[in-house]
């Protein structure tokens, strides 16, 4: 690994023990719990939902999907 590729992960992986993140994260999953689908009103409204509940996933997501690329190149690089 580059040490520009080693310090990319490293940033995260300081971020992540950050307060501000758990914090942040936090009120995401808050959000989502609170995210009700009873009030589409039509296709447009959905579609809106979708794409809304796509970012909360991905946010929520987030440090796993760092980590876990981070761990495939460790990986590669150990074979």
């Amino acid at each position: 690994m580059t040490p520009e590729v080693e310090k990319y992960y490293e940033n995260y992986f300081d971020l992540f023990t950050t307060d501000g993140w758990k914090q942040y994260v936090e009120q995401v999953e808050a959000e989502k719990d609170n995210f009700l689908i009873e009030n589409i009103k039509d296709d447009r409204d959905l579609y809106a939902k979708q794409g809304q509940l796509y970012v909360i996933n991905n946010i929520l997501n987030f440090e796993s999907m760092i980590r876990n690329a981070y761990d495939s190149i460790q990986e590669d690089e150990d074979a």
